[in-house]
């Protein structure tokens, strides 16, 4: 059967695709065409095309238009929504070539054709990183040719092929589209004074520096800091090595002569090195911190502790030191400086850093600093996750809870703190002594906690004014006993709760679904996975679906459950009413994969993805080990 010709209206629009990624001088009389016929040409065009298409779009076209709340509007009293078509065209390119990343950008101011091609340029230079990293490379940065998959997304196959294309080196995409570049991530390979010069229209917000070791990229580096030092926001070095030098030329290109204050809210250190005398902090450094006004993330393996005196003793509203090889005497120079600052510090992240330190400080010595320190008192998040805490550590923090008023979420997983770390004199007393505490995330997991001390701190939480919205106490041992305790917790106004890998078995999913009596209104995730509850997982499961209107996830991956318990859940998704999004059965050697139940799959979906996460074929049948 013979293909039909193209109609009229095709070729049309294929001759003005063609003449506007040429660029310079679309034709004029394209924008003469009535609003239907343009409008239709508008969303069959290619993001060059389009861009050329705005770029060019003559004044008098919008004379006869007035800006209204969600369109322009035509003076004569007709509404035509031009605005809304260039929008929904930028963000339909978007998705078409990013449709994972669409979901996280999907706010109502969205700026998609800026999104667009700031996340183009990104994928320009992570591809120009890849080139210049090669050994043969010798030529100029601006000539590297930037790939057919990338510009097929841009223009099309004939417009590449042409010999008048332009948009085939680095340079043009940076003279072109450098402007929308808020943020960028560049590799050292690409900390060269010419990178500079391709960047020199843009007015980044957010650097991310990786892999500066090497002093022959200081100066580029801190050349670009300093083109963009009036936009500048967010300052991010990884894998990078500073050294006294390093760190006075970065702070030295961000500093104003007569300016007091930077534009700096977010200076991010991390898996980096600190090559500085320990005692003596750069000038330009000290310069630097006392002009910094917001918040500040640092993660250094090794920092002076001067440094840390003068960084942490300024206005913070964020600080973060997660995997930074912090030693207990940097620690407790940290709380100490915290103390006697009048900082506004919001999240304090001292996470995986394995230093064992409270124990050492005496909180009861200096509860007249706590009281009066502005610092603490106005913490909202507290991350200790991962430092080899003991249960004299976690007597000693409970003290400096009772003068963090406003703390909202803390972590403290993967620390031994045992049960002694929670009864008594720790968190069950501060829970007592404090049942307004707006504490609402606790995770207490893996902290070698037993199933009586885990049932007392339960069945005190019940009796606190505000219940927690988060909790885990996951990779503990506590066995079936704990089901009821767990159960009361659920009823109250629990959002998210992990009990993953904690023993249940079949008795302990048995006993929830005993327990399970009434509405769980405010339920809206919960980890219930490596568990090897089998069949009573799937019957908690589909007991608990229909009683959970909130509820949008489930993980209950690696419970060996059998394959009917698939069927079972089915039958408690059609009756339920909620709006489960996500339910993970993964790990379940007994339900056969995705490809066998193909049917279900189509019939249970969210936003056209299926609910059920089912194993692949090739792991479907190798049970989850969960013995040490």
């Amino acid at each position: 059967m013979s293909k039909a010709p193209p109609s009229l209206a095709f070729l049309c629009i294929q001759s003005l695709k063609l003449q506007l990624l040429q660029g310079d001088n679309p034709i004029p009389d394209v924008y003469e065409l009535p609003s239907e016929l343009l409008d239709g040409v508008i969303a069959h065009l290619p993001a060059l095309a389009l861009h050329n298409f705005q770029t060019h779009m003559p004044f008098k076209c919008w004379d006869n238009y007035e800006a209204g709340d969600d369109c322009l509007t035509l003076t004569s009293g007709r509404k035509r929504p031009r605005n809304d078509v260039l929008g929904s065209s930028w963000k339909l390119l978007f998705k078409v070539r990013w449709p994972e990343l669409i979901n996280s950008l999907e706010v109502p101011s969205a700026d998609w054709q800026q999104l667009y091609w700031e996340k183009h340029l990104q994928n320009c230079v992570d591809e120009a990183a890849e080139v210049a990293m090669r050994p043969t490379f010798s030529g100029r940065i601006s000539s590297i040719h930037v790939s057919d998959k990338i510009l097929r997304y841009i223009c099309h196959e004939e417009h590449t092929n042409c010999q008048k294309c332009v948009c085939t080196e680095l340079s043009f995409h940076f003279q072109t589209f450098g402007p929308y570049l808020r943020c960028l991530r560049l590799l050292n390979v690409l900390c060269v004074t010419e990178t500079c010069e391709l960047l020199r229209t843009s007015k980044l917000k957010t650097l991310v520096l990786c892999w500066i070791r090497s002093e022959k990229h200081v100066e580029p580096s801190c050349k670009l800091l300093s083109q963009n030092r009036e936009t500048l926001t967010s300052l991010e070095f990884i894998h990078c090595k500073l050294s006294s030098s390093f760190i006075s030329a970065i702070c030295a290109s961000l500093h104003e002569k007569d300016i007091h204050t930077s534009g700096i809210q977010r200076f991010y250190i991390k898996a980096s090195s600190f090559d500085i005398d320990p005692l003596a902090a750069p000038p330009a450094f000290i310069s630097f911190l006392n002009s910094v006004r917001y918040s500040y993330e640092l993660m250094p393996e090794r920092v002076s502790v001067k440094c840390l005196l003068i960084w942490l003793s300024k206005s913070l509203q964020s600080v973060h030191f997660c995997d930074s090889h912090l030693d207990r005497h940097i620690a407790r120079m940290i709380f100490s400086t915290l103390l006697d600052s009048s900082s506004g510090l919001s999240t304090l992240d001292i996470s995986e850093n394995n230093v064992g330190w409270l124990s050492t400080f005496t909180w009861r010595s200096v509860t007249g600093s706590l009281s009066s320190g502005k610092s603490l008192r106005s913490l909202c998040k507290l991350n200790l996750r991962g430092n080899e805490l003991n249960k004299y550590d976690a007597e000693n923090l409970s003290h400096a809870l009772r003068h963090m008023p406003g703390l909202e979420s803390l972590d403290l997983s993967g620390n031994p703190i045992e049960d002694s770390g929670i009864r008594y004199r720790s968190l069950i007393s501060y829970f007592k002594k404090n049942p307004d505490s707006p504490l609402a995330d606790l995770n207490l997991e893996n902290c070698e906690l037993s199933c009586c001390r885990v049932i007392e701190f339960l069945d005190t939480l019940s009796t606190v004014e505000k219940p927690l919205k988060f909790l885990s106490v996951a990779d503990n041992a506590l066995g079936s006993e704990v089901a009821e305790a767990i159960m009361n917790s659920l009823i109250l106004s629990i959002e998210s709760l992990d009990i993953s890998s904690i023993g249940l078995g079949p008795v302990g999913f048995l006993e929830l679904g005993k327990r399970l009596v009434k509405g769980v209104k405010k339920l809206m995730s919960i980890n219930i996975s490596k568990n090897r509850g089998g069949l009573e997982t799937a019957r908690f499961l589909s007991k608990l679906i229909p009683l959970a209107p909130k509820l949008v996830s489930v993980d209950a991956s690696y419970n060996l459950m059998p394959p009917e318990s698939l069927l079972m859940l089915c039958d408690s998704l059609r009756s339920a009413k909620g709006d489960l999004k996500r339910l993970d059965m993964t790990g379940n050697i007994c339900i056969s994969s995705e490809a066998d139940h193909s049917s279900l799959l189509g019939e249970f979906q969210h936003n056209g993805e299926p609910i059920f996460v089912l194993p692949s074929s090739s792991t479907s049948h190798v049970p989850y080990d969960d013995e040490p």
